[in-house]
């Protein structure tokens, strides 16, 4: 069973991410690399880059229709083991979003933080980030501010309309220097892990070679995910729809009494 080492847990702690030796296999790397495939086949009119909720089957609600292999992705016990190690051992899988940044055209992902648009009080979640192809500085990966999250500050968003941007929400200037980011090159199966509060983004791709990341999020149950929140006002330029986000209870038991795992799942299926 894949475990975070001692060192690992304390890189995320003191850092607010980590990329984990632990990574899936050649083979299930495949199987997910032919699931994208298919997913982008599914959803010709929307932009790769914006497949939330792609572990949703059918039409999710969202404006996309998802994929079961996603959410077995999503609850992979190894990655789920993972995540325990630094959320502790009562998980909850809310959401998965796929990052497909083609070649030549990729949008940008501006720098922002995850919880200014999330539902969870007290904001709490780790991202497992899960590379399906190389994720490299040439093509766009991932880019953290190290030690951002450290206080539990969210800093100002700016609202964008280009439409060049996977997220129309930007840090606003002076919140933190971009100077100190750190590039997580990552191969496929390779995946990191990220703190709620941190700081990250990520460059357009612009080189000849595909970029793919599934980002699975994961909440302790001693938050709630309050659905009638509404985050930076729905203007992040992703369709979401939190009131109907199923939930899934992948370990332990929901400490806070107050989490609703029936809402949403009668969309499984569906269309």
């Amino acid at each position: 069973m894949a475990r975070l080492s001692p060192d690992e847990i304390a890189h995320y702690q003191r850092e607010g991410w980590v990329i984990p030796e632990f990574r899936l296999s050649r083979r299930r790397v495949a199987q997910m690399h032919d699931a994208l495939n298919e997913l982008i086949h599914r959803n010709p009119g929307v932009r790769p880059e914006k497949l939330v909720s792609a572990h949703i089957e059918g039409d999710n609600g969202e404006g996309v229709r998802g994929s079961r292999e996603f959410l077995d992705l999503a609850m992979d016990r190894e990655i789920v083991e993972l995540v325990s190690g630094v959320i502790g051992e009562d998980v909850i899988l809310w959401g998965c979003h796929v990052f497909c940044k083609p070649a030549s055209e990729g949008f940008e992902t501006p720098w922002h933080q995850d919880g200014h648009y999330w539902p969870i009080r007290p904001l709490a979640n780790c991202t497992v980030w899960v590379a399906l192809e190389p994720s490299t500085r040439a093509n766009g990966c991932l880019r953290v501010i190290p030690r951002s999250h450290l206080g539990g500050v969210l800093h100002p968003h700016l609202h964008e309309e280009r439409q060049d941007l996977t997220l129309n929400q930007r840090m606003a200037a002076g919140s933190f220097d971009e100077a100190e980011a750190v590039d997580l090159e990552l191969q496929p199966g390779q995946m990191s892990l990220h703190d709620v509060y941190m700081i990250h983004g990520a460059r357009a791709n612009t080189s000849n070679q595909r970029r793919t990341g599934v980002a699975l999020r994961y909440m302790p149950s001693t938050s709630v995910f309050e659905r009638d929140l509404r985050p930076a006002d729905g203007k992040t330029g992703v369709a979401v729809n939190f009131a109907q986000r199923p939930l899934w209870l992948l370990r332990g038991v929901d400490r806070s009494g107050r989490n609703d795992f029936e809402v949403g799942h009668r969309r499984h299926g569906a269309g």
